[in-house]
């Protein structure tokens, strides 16, 4: 549930074609179920990422896509023609689709240039046209000046952006990303990733991305399909998921969060320490646990009506401070221990009495897990 402060609507999404669905998809290996029942679309020019913790099926759907499993049951269709079913696959080869992996899978007797335009087809462009194509590829991705470098002179980094630029040579209709960024450092990641979000809605090439990563997916995605344990938990657009997020799982995947608990009172509210909350979907006398990000949490050295706590460390973090508070009432038998995201510097110090108020726009209540 949203706290009294969230908007109560979004700009719609705006729709286009559908590219490629995925209709009750379900996929096993041997006896273990990977994938139950996920289903979602892309539209053309759509960028959708897969997001979840490990094990939770985001890379088999990638293969699905690509054609290099086969679903259990469900039906995957391109422009409502069906590609995958249990019963007939049509090859990756033939799905005009671009693939960039984990390890970047660059051709090692191959320089950059001949990487490149490996995947075009001869038909797609004249001789000098395809020269032209492979520069201008390797100048939107700033790899231009390596053309003549083969994969092993080339860091990490160049080696991503070389991997995105021969998948986006053919112009596909669709790229799949499986984990892009993972072996990349923080600095470089946003870089390559800033570029590659650039060039792919400069092409209006679709793409399906895997990652683990909240804020990557938030950056670079029109939508957002988490999936847990084989399932999707959630779909739909960054702002959504972030701001409304259906479950608990969502709204913990979307950062850092602090639990607080909390009581049905019978009125469509809950009662906890930090006061009564809307919460219609709450029974009386039910346990509840409310989930607050770090950020949701205001600390203030003054205050006659927020709850009294105090600072146990403060850790300067940069662009933020991250601060730990405990509030004790024994007599309630209360001890909360809570963290606080605080933007800047500030000078509190440990051991020092605050009062802590909470954003009830980034406040979510869900019934406690038994």
């Amino acid at each position: 549930m949203n706290g009294a402060g969230m908007m109560d609507e979004f700009p719609p999404m705006v729709r286009n074609q559908t590219l490629i669905s995925f209709e009750k998809i379900y996929h096993h290996y041997g006896r273990i179920s990977s994938v139950e029942d996920v289903s979602f679309q892309i539209q053309n020019g759509e960028i959708v990422s897969l997001l979840g913790p490990s094990g939770c099926g985001k890379t088999t759907m990638l293969r699905l896509a690509a054609g290099f499993e086969t679903p259990s049951s469900g039906m995957i269709t391109k422009n409502n023609i069906q590609i995958s079913s249990p019963d007939n696959i049509v090859l990756p080869e033939h799905r005009n689709m671009g693939i960039v992996f984990q390890s970047y899978a660059l051709f090692p007797h191959m320089t950059v240039e001949q990487n490149v335009s490996f995947g075009i087809k001869p038909a797609q462009y004249k001789d000098a046209e395809l020269k032209d194509r492979v520069a201008d590829i390797l100048n939107e991705l700033d790899v231009l000046e390596y053309a003549n470098y083969y994969p092993h002179e080339l860091s990490g980094g160049q080696q991503q952006r070389v991997a995105v630029a021969r998948a986006i040579a053919p112009s596909p209709d669709l790229i799949l990303f499986d984990e892009p960024y993972s072996g990349l450092d923080s600095r470089l990641r946003e870089r390559v990733r800033d570029r590659m979000l650039h060039i792919l809605k400069s092409e209006k090439i679709a793409a399906l991305i895997v990652t683990h990563d909240a804020e990557e997916a938030m950056f670079m995605s029109d939508k957002i399909v988490v999936l847990n344990e084989g399932q999707v938990m959630q779909q739909g657009r960054p702002i959504d998921l972030y701001c409304r997020p259906e479950n608990a799982f969502v709204a913990e995947f979307f950062g850092e969060v602090n639990q607080i608990p909390a009581t049905g009172t019978g009125s469509g509210k809950v009662t906890s320490i930090f006061g009564t909350l809307e919460a219609p979907h709450i029974a009386k006398d039910q346990q509840a646990v409310i989930i607050l990000r770090y950020e949701g949490i205001n600390v203030h050295t003054q205050s006659e009506t927020a709850v009294k706590g105090e600072v146990m460390s403060t850790h300067l973090l940069g662009r933020y401070t991250l601060v730990h508070v405990e509030i004790r009432k024994p007599e309630q038998n209360i001890d909360l221990h809570l963290h606080a995201r605080l933007p800047g510097l500030n000078f509190l110090h440990t051991g020092q009495e605050v009062f802590i108020e909470i954003d009830q726009s980034q406040t979510f209540i869900y019934p406690a897990s038994r």
